[in-house]
């Protein structure tokens, strides 16, 4: 193994798993180094001298087999192509791994789900998530859920206001009402998916959260059953979620945001469509890269006086 210099965030403990996760997604964190414990402090390594970085000498991991390319959603983790050979080695690599899977065509239907076909472990698309003291029970195969934007739950929880009511248009098994909640008012969660609802209220129950509303209900009818207008409004569909800007901004009050994730291929791809509507000020950011040359994205919409067309 040995010793190495490197850059490195100090943290304390109790916060050294959420940034661990924060500077892994931005690929910032040194994985052949082994995390530093220092006192009431860790010491994470870092790639390169972020803000606030220090040098430190670490003792570094003994070399690992490169896994194959996968995202983890709890004990599921899927490749992007049916690959058995590269099943059975994630599957062998670490004990939290229970099933390995691969979908078998795009997020389509009604539901906004995925097929997916399990490779190696256990026959089975359910799981249960934890997320930041939060535990999500979600069957993949029913309910679209995207580990990957952990991160994003967390900057929203971070911009909520102890006041604030918040509408979840595309709520899913909760990820994002549940997180909002634990600093929101009020939190008005929908989802046209029946399995989607019913895993919310479950997971409602589990986290013994009060303030969250889950919908069963067509975003794009919202306006009809809310006659109250929202501080904010998150807008998380994995396919477009243009169509429903009207219902968004009818339902956000003037001087509150919308936050509209899309999949795009260009910077600025979203704008055109929200020229007819009244924005105070819009804030473009890239959260996850999705496939070559395609990434998620995340508009941050401040709200201006008018109402939508």
């Amino acid at each position: 193994m040995g010793e190495r210099e490197s850059w490195a965030v100090a943290v304390a403990r109790e916060d050294g798993e959420g940034c661990r996760r924060r500077l892994l997604e931005r690929g910032l964190l040194d994985r052949s180094l082994r995390v530093r414990p220092e006192g009431e402090r860790l010491l994470l390594p870092v790639l390169e001298p972020v803000e606030g970085a220090v040098r430190a000498t670490f003792t570094a991991h003994a070399p690992r087999p490169e896994l194959p390319r996968h995202e983890l959603v709890g004990g599921i983790a899927i490749l992007p192509e049916p690959d058995p050979e590269a099943a059975r080695l994630l599957l062998a690599s670490r004990p939290s791994i229970t099933t390995v899977a691969a979908p078998e065509g795009h997020v389509e239907g009604p539901y906004r789900t995925r097929r997916f076909a399990v490779l190696a472990g256990e026959p089975t698309t359910v799981t249960e998530v934890r997320e930041h003291g939060l535990v999500f029970r979600v069957d993949l195969a029913e309910v679209y859920f995207s580990a990957r934007l952990s991160t994003e739950r967390q900057r929203l929880a971070g911009l909520v206001k102890r006041d604030e009511r918040v509408l979840d248009m595309f709520a899913g098994a909760g990820p994002f009402a549940l997180t909002l909640a634990r600093t929101a008012r009020f939190v008005a969660a929908s989802d046209i998916n029946p399995a989607a609802v019913g895993a919310m209220i479950e997971n409602c129950r589990r986290n013994r959260v009060g303030n969250v509303l889950p919908v069963l209900a067509d975003a794009a009818r919202l306006p009809a059953v809310f006659t109250r207008p929202f501080d904010r409004v998150v807008m998380n569909l994995p396919l477009s979620p243009l169509p429903f800007l009207p219902a968004a901004f009818s339902l956000c009050r003037p001087g509150g945001t919308i936050h509209l994730y899309h999949l795009q291929s260009a910077e600025g791809e979203a704008l055109p469509a929200l020229a007819p509507f009244p924005v105070a000020d819009v804030v473009e950011r890239r959260v996850r890269s999705y496939s070559p040359g395609r990434w998620h994205a995340v508009y941050d919409i401040r709200t201006g006086p008018g109402s939508a067309p």
